[in-house]
C-alpha cells in the first residue's frame, strides 16, 4: 500500500507543508508538522490520523510506516512518496527524517480540565521558548499528567521546534489555551493544591506538603511568576541553587516541580 509519487518542489501539497513552519500557517489551517516515522507513529497509535504523509524511498517497507499510510487512507488523508530534496525542504534541515506527517491541531476546553486519575496538571504563564515548552510537555507525558495548560500569550506549542521537544507527547498530553482572567476563575475550584515557584519563598520544594492533586503553576522565563498569579497559589516554594548559578532552565524547573508535587 503507498501513495503517489511527488518530485517537484513547486508540488501545491509540498508548498503547503513547507508553509507550516509559520504560525499564520498553522493558525489558519489548524495543522501543524510532525516529523520522523517515531513521532508519526506516536500520532497513530493515539488516534490521530495524519492529513498529510510524505515519506522517503528508504521507509517505504518499514511496517510501521505501513501502518501510518493504512491509517492515513482511512482517514482520507494525502499519501505521498517524496526525494530526499523535497524531506529536506519541508523539515528545513540538511538531514531530514524520512516521513512526515501533517496532523490538526487538538485544543481541550479549559472547562473540561479536571484532574481525573492523574495526580498532577501543569499550567505555564506566558512561555516564550519553544524548546522549554515542548519538553515540559515531553515530561508531563513521562510524570502521568493529566495536562498542560497555557494561560496568557504563550508561544505555539505546535511550531516545528516545540513538536520536535516532545518526542511524540504531543499526542498524549491535552493542551489547554486561557487567559489570565479564565485561568483565574477555573483556578477557583480547583480540588487539590496550586503550587508555585517564587525566589522570595521560605519553604523548601521538597518539605512542602502538596495536597492531590497538584496544579504546579509555573511562570515565564524571564520573569518568573507575576505577583497576581503567584496569589492564586496555596504553596509558594523556592528550589534551592547551591552553585554560582541563580536560576534554573524553565524545563529543567518544572520538571522537578511536576515530580516534587506526585511524589
Amino acid at each position: 500500500m503507498s501513495g503517489r509519487t511527488v518530485t517537484s518542489l513547486s508540488n501545491p501539497t509540498v508548498k503547503a507543508v513547507r508553509a507550516l513552519h509559520m504560525r499564520k500557517a498553522r493558525d489558519e489551517t489548524g495543522l501543524f508538522v510532525a516529523e520522523g516515522l517515531k513521532n508519526v507513529t506516536e500520532g497513530v497509535e493515539t488516534g490521530h490520523a495524519p492529513k498529510i504523509l510524505m515519506y522517503g524511498p528508504e521507509a517505504a517497507k518499514h511496517p510501521l510506516l505501513q501502518r501510518a499510510i493504512q491509517a492515513t487512507t482511512q482517514a482520507r488523508g494525502e499519501v505521498i512518496e517524496v526525494n530526499q530534496d523535497i524531506l529536506a525542504k519541508v523539515s528545513r534541515r540538511d538531514n531530514p527524517q524520512a516521513v512526515v506527517g501533517v496532523f490538526p491541531q487538538v485544543f481541550r476546553p479549559l472547562a473540561e480540565v479536571a484532574p481525573g486519575p492523574a495526580q498532577c496538571v501543569v499550567a505555564l504563564h506566558r512561555v516564550r521558548d519553544p524548546g522549554n515548552l515542548g519538553t515540559i510537555v515531553r515530561t508531563a507525558d513521562a510524570a502521568g499528567c493529566g495536562g498542560v495548560i497555557l494561560v496568557g500569550e504563550c508561544c505555539d506549542p505546535y511550531s516545528v521546534e516545540a513538536v520536535r521537544a516532545t518526542m511524540g507527547s504531543i499526542f498524549a498530553v491535552p493542551l489547554t489555551q486561557a487567559s489570565e482572567a479564565e485561568f483565574t476563575a477555573w483556578r477557583a475550584a480547583w480540588p487539590g493544591s496550586v503550587v508555585g515557584t517564587l525566589l522570595s519563598a521560605t519553604v523548601d520544594h521538597r518539605a512542602a506538603t502538596y495536597a492531590k492533586p497538584a496544579l504546579v503553576l509555573m511562570g515565564n522565563e524571564q520573569q518568573g511568576l507575576t505577583p497576581e498569579l503567584a496569589a492564586l497559589c496555596d504553596v509558594n516554594v523556592k528550589i534551592p541553587m547551591r552553585g554560582r548559578a541563580d536560576s534554573l532552565n524553565l524545563s529543567v524547573a518544572t520538571g522537578i516541580m511536576i515530580y516534587a508535587a506526585t511524589g
